[in-house]
């Protein structure tokens, strides 16, 4: 939320009441982990980044002040920045930096041996209202859990590279969480300006499992000889990754028409064989007469006037964007 003289206000909450979130401490000083100390110094947050060793912590704060320099330089960000910036501190180890955190982030490398020892040092040392974080991309949070004190704190909360620019972050609950701690992590992340999606904790989460699947088929059209990696990238960045910055793969399919859908899966199944059958979801939709927005019904429902407002925003945006990759052409080309 905007307080009264335009700063962002974050909050968290405990069994009690709602506090301020105005200190966060950054655990790991990787690329992610600079990232979102930056995004989080940006917000006007007190922020302490913590690495391996005191010297490699102070390493990471100057590699901070150089990476925003260079933003800045670059016209993505304004000089006050570097203000920010410069406010980033650093503490000799995890006792020290979380012992009055109101945030716990850790972003250490993706080894539950390391994690789980760290996990463990900030739940003895961070305020037992302080939240937990573990940026992960793939370990299960019910296991990370079992080395949390106050477990009903911790949860996942996975950036995405560029942590500074990309908007989405996933929000992973353990079976543990308290709903309210996920509610006000994502209340945070919104005053951050992301977009945080809050989904369960399973092989890949959500994004890797669509991203890891894509690249697998990606690399089989490949080696079948369809295409070089070259042209692989192009299909994917210009014709139906073209539409994924506004859209999702479920209102896509609604526009695209879910009948349709289903014919290219029988060709596929035809020619590559039964695991590309006609997934069962969408043959029960279809088989109801429900092909998308066309039909009004799909996986989303409209009226007459939402589906002519959702196809007049659709021209707009693309339009807008073929502008913008006009005026930024691929490299790959």
């Amino acid at each position: 939320m905007l307080s009264s003289d335009g700063m962002f206000v974050f909050f968290v909450v405990n069994e009690r009441s709602m506090k301020r979130i105005k200190r966060a401490t950054v655990i790991g000083a990787g690329t992610m982990g600079l990232g979102v100390a930056e995004c989080f110094a940006l917000a006007d947050l007190d922020v302490v980044i913590v690495d391996e060793t005191p010297e490699r912590s102070r390493q990471a704060s100057a590699a901070l002040l150089e990476r925003v320099r260079g933003q800045v330089e670059a016209d993505l960000l304004p000089e006050r920045a570097l203000d920010a910036a410069r406010k980033v501190s650093t503490a000799d180890g995890i006792a020290t930096a979380a012992a009055s955190a109101d945030l716990v982030f850790e972003a250490v490398p993706e080894r539950i041996e390391v994690k789980s020892a760290v996990l463990a040092e900030c739940a003895a040392q961070a305020p037992a209202e302080a939240i937990i974080a573990t940026n992960t991309s793939s370990l299960p949070i019910d296991d990370l859990a079992e080395f949390v004190q106050r477990k009903d704190r911790f949860l996942g909360m996975h950036w995405f590279n560029p942590p500074e620019w990309t908007p989405g972050v996933e929000l992973i609950p353990s079976a543990f969480t308290d709903p309210r701690v996920v509610d006000a992590a994502r209340a945070f992340l919104l005053a951050l300006g992301k977009r945080p999606a809050t989904v369960s904790s399973g092989p890949g989460f959500v994004a890797n499992r669509i991203q890891l699947a894509l690249f697998r088929e990606a690399l089989a059209c490949v080696e079948a000889g369809l295409a070089t990696p070259r042209e692989v990238d192009e299909v994917v960045r210009s014709c139906f990754g073209f539409r994924l910055p506004f859209y999702g793969p479920f209102q896509i399919a609604d526009m695209a028409g879910l009948d349709v859908y289903a014919n290219i899966f029988s060709v596929l199944r035809d020619g590559l064989g039964e695991e590309w059958a006609t997934p069962h979801a969408l043959e029960e939709i279809v088989a109801k007469g429900n092909h998308g927005s066309k039909s009004l019904a799909g996986f989303y429902g409209y009226s007459e006037d939402e589906r002519e407002q959702l196809l007049i925003e659709r021209d707009k945006r693309y339009a807008a964007l073929a502008r913008l990759l006009a005026e930024f052409p691929s490299e790959a080309r």
